[in-house]
């Protein structure tokens, strides 16, 4: 509506004084200004001018700034999560990151003490023996962790207790200690004598990446035995693994320490596999507290029966030191250390964070063997060997992949299938919306046939 504003001259009469203020409406403008809503005059000014709507100017800025302050409120609020998520996101990255490294490398780190170690002091069990014996610390380091974060504390015994239900409901009695600890001990102490005596025979990288190849045997016997499911990609890369250990054993032409090496290597791996079939057939899956119980009972069951294994083979000079004083204690205790270690962050690893990430961690090992024996021990690759430890590594990440992958795979492809149909679609909508607005723009319209 249109409405005219009188102005009164200074000391005139105001016509609005008397009789309210006087409005023109064109005859257009009628029913518009009937539904205006009625406003409050405000103050004149001194010249006589009226004022109108100054509040409901003022109302409408003071929503406007009030809608603008939430906005922007709640951009640096969004701004803020983004922050912390990428923030946690790459957090998270390094921790895993680290824990694959530090896996890798105390795996390494064990392997090369190992071969310093035969330099001065050739007696394999007696160090399989002795780097044994140090898991009994495995169970107190768990339960120093366990008071540093846990917020309700136990007691020593109500968490022995609480963690020895992996041998049953009943804890663990002497009798179930002697049944379920004696062949997991056993196993494990020839897994590891057998990796020491391969190394014996050949160098680190070599022995590294034959090992890699207990994944394929797990498949296979979990395949077998705990009639797992069947895939493919396992079966391919177990025929891989066989075709490396096979090209390994061929590289000095099958004679000599080359082909006892690798049987070695080859045992050590089927009796880690053996191990891993039998604890998840009788005792199952374990929590990070359980397998440390465990392991610390497997330490206590080798110091207690297999000592007397070391005493008969030194009276018997098969191995056999002289003076006592010879004893690199120093390498020993550095290759204990750091397979305590490399066992403590495989427990922690899989409970803190993704299984395959151990596993990588594992496979890392051949390439770090492979560069400390090249840089220090001046070590030359042949291409026989070299080929087969690539196609080793290549069969044990295919050992990685998960049951469902093939699965996952036709999704992805299917989505991709659909995203592209979709802006195909997308493209020919727009294209034919542009032909339009261009033709209605020159004047032509199309009409449709019949």
């Amino acid at each position: 509506s249109r409405s005219s504003v009188i102005q009164c001259k200074p000391g005139g009469n105001c016509p609005s004084r008397h009789r309210g203020m006087t409005r023109q409406l064109s005859p257009l403008s009628v029913a518009e200004d009937s539904a205006a809503p009625i406003l409050e005059l405000q103050n004149r000014s001194p010249s006589g001018i009226c004022r109108h709507s100054r509040v409901e100017r003022q109302s409408r800025s003071g929503e406007e700034g009030t809608q603008t302050h939430t906005e922007s409120s709640s951009q640096e609020a969004e701004g803020q999560s983004r922050c912390q998520s990428c923030t946690s996101t790459f957090l998270k990255l390094i921790w895993r990151f680290l824990i694959i490294l530090s896996v890798s490398s105390s795996w390494v780190g064990t392997t090369q003490f190992v071969k310093i170690t035969y330099e001065t002091f050739d007696c394999p069990f007696f160090m399989t023996w002795f780097s044994t014996n140090w898991n009994i610390m495995v169970f107190p380091i768990y339960y120093s962790g366990h008071l540093a974060t846990a917020q309700e504390k136990q007691s020593p015994i109500k968490k022995f207790r609480e963690c020895s239900r992996i041998f049953g409901e009943d804890g663990l009695t002497l009798k179930l200690f002697l049944k379920r600890t004696a062949p997991f001990s056993i196993l494990w102490t020839l897994t590891n004598y057998l990796y020491l005596l391969a190394l014996k025979k050949l160098t680190a990288t070599d022995v590294s990446a034959l090992f890699c190849c207990n994944k394929a045997f797990v498949f296979l016997l979990s395949w077998i035995v705990l009639k797992d499911r069947f895939m493919g990609a396992r079966i391919v890369a177990a025929i891989m693994a066989i075709t490396g250990i096979v090209m390994m054993a061929y590289a000095d032409g099958f004679q000599g320490d080359s082909i006892i090496g690798v049987a070695y290597a080859v045992g050590s791996a089927s009796t880690s596999a053996l191990y891993k079939v039998l604890f998840k057939m009788f005792l199952g899956s374990a929590n990070f507290g359980e397998a440390a119980h465990f392991v610390s009972t497997l330490g206590f069951f080798n110091l207690i029966f297999i000592s007397v294994t070391p005493i008969i083979l030194y009276f018997t000079k098969v191995e056999y030191w002289s003076p006592f004083s010879a004893v690199p204690w120093g390498y020993l205790c550095g290759v204990a250390g750091l397979w305590l270690a490399f066992n403590i962050l495989v427990n922690v690893g899989v409970v803190l964070t993704y299984p395959i990430l151990i596993s990588v961690g594992t496979v890392l090992s051949v390439p770090g063997n492979a560069a400390v024996d090249l840089l220090k021990h001046k070590m030359i690759f042949s291409v026989v060997r070299l080929g087969a430890t690539i196609i080793i590594c290549i069969g044990f990440l295919l050992m990685l992949l998960p049951e469902e992958w093939d699965e996952i795979t036709l999704r992805f492809i299917n989505s991709l299938k659909e995203k592209k149909s979709e802006d195909h679609a997308d493209d020919i909508t727009e294209s034919s919306i542009h032909t339009r607005s261009r033709s209605r723009a020159n004047g032509t319209v199309s009409i449709p046939l019949a």
